[in-house]
Order: structure tokens, then sequence, then C-alpha cells
């Protein structure tokens, strides 16, 4: 049997499976009677997604026919797929999954570990560079970071676009050069994704800059590196900045930043305790899911 043989018959498995478990009550539907098979029927399934019967069945029996993303995310809907089957869904019949809404990698423990490593400044960041959430330090680190609002709280967007971080780099053309590699190295496995599609076409219309490193297509790698900043009123800050993915999808790392000198281990004491009536954490509250517990990260805003 073919590779693709052997995807089809695990697709049409793990379909079989998914209907199995359910039942009509589930999703909504009269049971009645005389039900003869274990879960939903094929027919109910593809009522609820929206697709022909003979359609559905053949997807279940493993036939060679492609179904598009916007099927499969029916029938993972009618069939009450997690995030995690969904995406296992799509890769099983060969389609790039959607792009998860990456704020819910951010769990309470993520946050009381953003707390844990002041002074240090650290975040929450995905691999669109996207921030969502950070520290006190962090916070202060360029400029007042709570100030922005919450879907412009990007690092590409604001090293391409924001005066006030270009000034901060004191090694400027480097950074915009390692975050434009690193940001093309993981647009490959986004790149079908209209989220990403739009987020590079605004970088490129808004920054001469990024169009013309962008156009360069390289690609640079995860690793920790020097970060040599000016801060407005602690002066000249070494970091080295570090970052460990987190969650199961890989969808979003904490990055943080030691001090490399003494004079600057003083300077991000004293950035840690800028506003100090403030919440130790910041984060959009729908970042945050609620857990089972009903415990929040110390000092997180709302």
């Amino acid at each position: 049997m073919s590779g693709q043989s052997e995807r089809r018959e695990e697709f049409a498995a793990f379909l079989r499976t998914r209907r199995e478990r359910l039942q009509p009550a589930d999703v909504g539907l009269q049971a009645g009677s005389r039900r003869r098979v274990a879960g939903l029927r094929r027919e109910e399934v593809a009522q609820l997604a929206g697709v022909g019967l003979t359609w559905y069945t053949w997807l279940e029996q493993g036939r060679p026919i492609a179904a598009s993303d916007q099927v499969l995310n029916a029938i993972a809907r009618a069939l009450r797929m997690s995030e995690d089957e969904r995406d296992h869904l799509f890769a099983l019949a060969g389609v790039a999954p959607p792009g998860r809404d990456e704020r819910a990698c951010v769990e309470p423990a993520h946050l009381d570990l953003l707390a844990k490593l002041m002074p240090y400044p650290a975040a929450v960041q995905t691999a669109r560079f996207d921030i969502r959430a950070y520290n006190r330090s962090y916070r202060f680190l360029f400029d007042d970071f709570d100030a922005y609002p919450a879907d412009e709280r990007n690092c590409a967007v604001r090293i391409f676009t924001d005066p006030v971080w270009q000034r901060a780099h004191l090694d400027l053309d480097h950074a915009q050069h390692r975050i434009a590699s690193r940001l093309r190295a993981a647009y490959g496995r986004h790149h079908d994704e209209p989220g990403w599609q739009q987020f590079v076409g605004r970088l490129e219309r808004d920054s001469p800059v990024f169009a013309d490193l962008w156009r360069r297509g390289d690609v640079g790698g995860e690793q920790s590196t020097r970060k040599n900043l000016l801060h407005p009123e602690f002066g000249p800050l070494h970091l080295e900045m570090t970052s460990l993915w987190i969650g199961e999808s890989g969808a979003s790392r904490v990055v943080w930043f030691s001090p490399v000198d003494e004079a600057t281990e003083r300077a991000v004491e004293r950035l840690s305790r800028v506003a100090p009536g403030d919440p130790v954490v910041s984060t959009p509250s729908s970042a945050i899911p609620e857990p089972a517990d009903g415990r929040r990260a110390l000092g997180a805003t709302a």
C-alpha cells in the first residue's frame, strides 16, 4: 500500500471514530428509535456539515478524492473536534491546517513565569512576533507598551515602522535583518494563511526597508542573540535574548532578556521598579483562558 493510500485509510478511520463517539443529543438532534449504528449516522454528519451524503461517505471510505479546507472545517465543526483533532484531520488530508488563535497558548502558568522572571524583561511572543503577554520590565523596555492597541503589539511592526523602537536599537540594521529572516522562516509554515499574507503585505507597504529585506529571501533560525539598546532614561542596555517555545502546538514562545554586564543589571533593576503600583504582568484579558480553579496569574491585567 502506498503512503497516500495509507494516509487516506487513516483519514477515513479517524472520521469514523470521531463520528461514532458522538450521540445525537451532543449535536442537538433527536435520538429517535431503532438506531443500528454507534454514534451519529453518516447522513446526520453530512447534514450538519452541509455536504452531500455521497461525498461524505466517500471520505469515510478512503476514496481518492480531495476535500477543500472549507469542507474539512465544516466536518470538523459538525463532529465537535478540538483544534488538535481538526489539525490532525487536515494533516491526514494533506491540507495545511488553518491558523489557530495563538492567544490561546497563553496559560496562567506562563503569566506566573513572566512575573517570576522579574526583573528581567520577558514576554510571550508568537511566531509572527505578536506580543501576547509581558512583564513590567518588558513593558518599559522601549516605551510604555501598554499604550499601544492590542493588535499593534508586534515586534516586527514596531521595529520597521516605529521611530521610538528604531532609535532604541544601537544595531538597528542587524536587528531588522534578523527579524525579517526569522519571519521568513516562519512564513514557510504559514504561507497559505490569509492572516499571514495580510501581515507580510502590510509590512511591505509600510516599510521600504522590510520590503527590500523580504525580497532578498534570507532565512534565519531561532537562536540566542545579543540585544544592544539605548533606553531614554537608563542608558545603554546590553542583553542576551533567549527564547523557549511553549505549548504542544509550538505557536508561542517565552522570550527573556538577561543582562550581560553589571551596568545593565543595575539598569534593569531600576527598569523593573517603574510604575510599581501597576500589575506585574500585562496582557489582554481575552488572551488568558480561565483556569479550572479560577486562579489568575499574580498581578495580571484584566
